[in-house]
Parts: structure tokens; sequence; C-alpha cells
């Protein structure tokens, strides 16, 4: 066999390793495994359907769900009206539909503020101790001490009332256990021989956590944050149930529920829908982060 095959079969089988252990593939046998689970299988199909609705929203909601249809006020389900209609004549299904949006919405910014606020306080305050581990984790245990929805309800209180409060109040409940987290599994590894290998080699603090300490933590972190997701859906929606969340005429699932409790022991279908869809989900939610637990934690391989 002449050099220039042998090359080109390395080369090929490196490409064919590079391939196999890509970001795509990973994913890919990730979801795999979710779905060789019962229970985790459930949350991905309803998790994947929440997107799928959300994303096409408008074409298959059949009714638009803020005009007003007083002809039609409180009209049991039925073939015109799958889900029935509210105390204004809006098709209660169409609402649910457009509600996906609003709690994706949610789920999407939460995420996006609690993981790298909860990493960055946790993974600094485990590497560097002392003084600063302690003060941080004493406001981290102050936030801790509270309920989560009495805690969003002083802020929103303090920030007014409105979706984009609600988010911001349940941000700063939700990023607590994940520092919390972050901060132990910093203190497993931050004397493993390869951080006292890096700082031999005088790389920074800030460059180890970054490059080798935060990468450690994110597997436990991602499912952490997927199993605070059906803490903040039920959060929201109590925060739009008490009339401090999303305002009318927003299809908000709390806030339909909020305005169907008055009607409901006539006309039961204005808060089992809704109320049904927050089940629905943050049970979804709960299965996926159990079996992304068990799929990314390596004690059960």
């Amino acid at each position: 066999m002449s050099a220039n095959s042998i090359s080109l079969q390395d080369t090929t089988m490196t490409g064919r390793k590079i391939n196999k252990h890509s970001p795509l593939n990973r994913f890919l046998a990730l979801i795999r495994e979710l779905m060789g689970s019962p229970t985790s299988a459930f949350g991905v199909v309803v998790i994947g359907i929440l997107l799928f609705t959300a994303l096409v929203a408008p074409l298959i909601a059949p009714y638009d769900p803020i005009v007003v249809d007083l002809n039609n006020t409180l009209q049991a389900p039925s073939a015109t009206h799958w889900f029935g209609t509210d105390e204004l004549g809006r098709d209660i299904l169409s609402r649910i539909i457009y509600g996906t949006r609003v709690s994706l919405t949610i789920i999407t910014i939460v995420s996006v503020i609690v993981g790298p606020v909860g990493l960055l306080v946790g993974t600094t305050a485990g590497y560097f101790g002392g003084w600063y581990d302690t003060v941080m984790m004493r406001i981290t245990d102050i936030f801790l001490s509270f309920p989560s929805l009495i805690l969003s309800l002083a802020f929103v209180a303090a920030l007014g009332a409105g979706l984009e409060n609600a988010i911001i109040a349940i941000g700063l409940t939700t990023w607590p256990p994940i520092a919390r987290l972050a901060r132990a599994e910093t203190l497993t590894f931050r004397n493993a021989d390869y951080i006292s290998a890096s700082r031999m080699q005088g790389a920074s603090a800030l460059r180890i956590i970054v490059k080798s300490i935060v990468p450690m933590c994110l597997p436990s972190v991602l499912v952490r944050i997927t199993l605070s997701m059906a803490t903040v859906i039920l959060t929201a929606a109590g925060l739009g149930f008490l009339g401090l969340g999303a305002q009318p005429p927003l299809p908000e699932w709390g806030a339909m529920m909020a305005t169907g409790r008055r009607y409901m022991l006539d006309d039961w279908w204005l808060v089992a829908f809704p109320g049904g869809a927050i089940l629905l989900v943050s049970l979804a939610f709960n299965l996926l982060g159990d079996g992304l637990r068990d799929a990314l934690d390596p004690k059960q391989h």
C-alpha cells in the first residue's frame, strides 16, 4: 500500500471520528437515549409539540385569539369551538395555541438569564472560596429562604404588573439553586490535577473557570434548568392568575384561568383546558429533566 493511500485512509478515518463526535451526532444520540425511556420520551414529544405549535400558531389556530365575539359568549365545547369560548366569545383553543408562544418566551428568557448568572456566581464562589464565597452564598441563602412565588410577587409588586416585569422577577428567583449546584460541582474538582497543571502553566483564573470548570458544570446545570422550567411555568401562571403577570388580552394560560374562575362552576371549560395545558407542559419538563439527568450522569453508564 502506497504512502498516499495510507495518508488518505488516515484522513478518512479521522474525518469519520470527528463526524462521529460532532455536536449534531451527540445531540441525536442524546435524543435516541431519551426516546428509549417511556417517561422521558413523553417529555420530549410534548415539548416538541409545544415548540411546533408555537412556530405555526397562526396557521393552526382556527380563530383570532383576541377578537371579541359577543354573540358566542360562554359556548360549550362543540364542533365549531372544540374547547368552547370564554366570556367575551373568544375561542379558547386558539388562545391556548397562542399561549404556547407566551410560555416559550418566558421559558427562553428566564433560561438565558438564570443559566449564565447561576454559573457565574457558583463557579467563581467555588473556585475562589474565602470571603467571596461566604458573601455570595449568604446572598444565595437569602433568596432560597423565600418560596419562589412569594419572592416573585414581591419583585413584581416593586416593579409593576406586566409580562416583562414578571419574567425579570422569575429570573431573579430561579438562579440561586443553579448557583448552589455550580458551586458544589466546582468544589469537587477545583483542586484536580488538570486544574493545578493549568495554574502552573500560567493560566489566569478567568481562563481556568471558562475553559475548564464551566464545561464540567454544564451537564448538571442543564438538567437543573430543565427541571426548573416546570416551576417557572407554574410561577408565571400564578402571577398571571393574580393579575401581576401577562395582562389581558394577551392569551396567557394563568391569566385565562383567572378570568374564567368567576364562571367555572357552570362553564368548566374556561379553567379546565388552560389548567390542563399548564399541568401537561409542567409534567413534560419534569420528565424530560429526569431523563436528561439519567442520560448525562456518568454514574448511570
